[in-house]
């Protein structure tokens, strides 16, 4: 099968950002039958592009790889099974890794027609809106009344959140850990807005509820948090699990792994059923392999609240691909809102 001669920022080894990365020659598949050929012009940036760079993602591909997920770009080839309507098309993307190239193969599926899109908006639909829009609507939608915790409110996922859970009559705790984020989370809608560096998160959790109990946590975190947000559930509560930032930056190695589990403590199943609590784990990429039809209506839907105006990508960064390195520096510092896009 002939070879695609490309260029892409491949992570060459675990580690801090500045010598993780280099840009080098790749060489890529011509698409089968059901896949297009991208021609990337930009490219975004996930926490999980950072656990993947620090070793802590199990399911990214082995050093040297090119790791990624969602790209903006333009269909050069399509396979034998695709239309060719798609060719010239300026589309938005997801992909299995690979992101981080001028060129990405990738499923009919798996794209959106854009057209004058900002790419940036557009990056920041894909995976995180997508991830928010299954969470919130899909796999278990929020209620008119109910109270929902967003950690890292202020992140490409916690905005996209707080706009869902608002357009659905929600109250919303908008986690953060910068006042420098305060005026951001309340224009985009959240009731409480709790700085988690300036007091423990659960008190000031209790004196907002005061004497209710939380329906829903999105929680990107895990380790400690985990156990604090179940305790603040009420019957029927659900805890969607969709990260595990806390791990990012430990040194230890399988100790720093087994005290992020201690402190995440143990789940009885009959203590859910006694409760009447809800442990929910959203691992998006799963989904990507298992469930792609379920990726693709999310997708198309986030795009169609876009076009509605009903929600409001927040983009925090734009960045030639010279500056991958800050970039990743930056998004792991925890200070950074929004959408980080990185432009060929």
């Amino acid at each position: 099968m002939e070879k695609i001669n490309t260029e892409a920022v491949v992570l060459i080894q675990k580690g801090k950002a500045q010598k993780a990365f280099e840009i080098r020659k790749i060489q890529l598949v011509e698409p089968n039958d059901n896949e297009v050929l991208i021609e990337v012009e930009s490219f975004g940036l996930n926490y999980a592009d950072v656990m993947a760079r620090n070793g802590l993602y199990r399911e990214a591909p082995p050093f040297p790889c090119v790791i990624g997920y969602e790209v903006v770009g333009k269909v050069t080839k399509v396979g034998s099974k695709v239309s060719s309507d798609w060719l010239g098309k300026r589309v938005v993307g997801f992909c299995r890794f690979g992101g981080y190239a001028r060129h990405v193969v990738t499923s009919e599926t798996a794209i959106v027609e854009i057209e004058d899109m900002n790419a940036g908006d557009a990056l920041s639909l894909c995976t995180q809106s997508v991830t928010a829009y299954y969470m919130a609507n899909f796999i278990s939608p929020i209620r008119a009344g109910d109270h929902v915790l967003i950690h890292a409110a202020a992140g490409g996922v916690g905005t996209i959140l707080i706009q869902l859970a608002k357009k659905m009559g929600a109250v919303v705790y908008a986690k953060i850990g910068s006042e420098l984020k305060h005026d951001l989370v309340k224009s985009l809608g959240a009731d409480f807005v709790i700085n988690y560096k300036q007091s423990d998160y659960v008190k000031q959790m209790e004196h907002y509820l005061n004497g209710a109990r939380l329906d829903i946590s999105y929680n990107p975190i895990a380790g400690a948090t985990f156990k604090k947000d179940f305790k603040l559930l009420g019957s029927g509560g659900r805890l969607l699990l969709f990260g595990g930032a806390e791990m990012s930056g430990t040194k230890w190695g399988i100790l720093s792994t087994l005290n992020f589990v201690r402190k995440m403590g143990m789940v009885i199943p009959i203590g859910l059923m006694m409760r009447s609590k809800s442990v929910l784990g959203v691992n998006m990429l799963k989904i990507a392999d298992n469930k792609p039809q379920i990726m693709t209506h999310c997708l198309q839907q986030v795009v169609q609240l876009y076009k509605a105006g009903e929600i409001v990508p927040q983009i925090g960064g734009n960045y030639p691909v010279s500056e991958i390195a800050k970039a990743h520096e930056e998004l792991e510092s925890g200070t950074t809102i929004g959408k980080l896009a990185i432009h060929w």
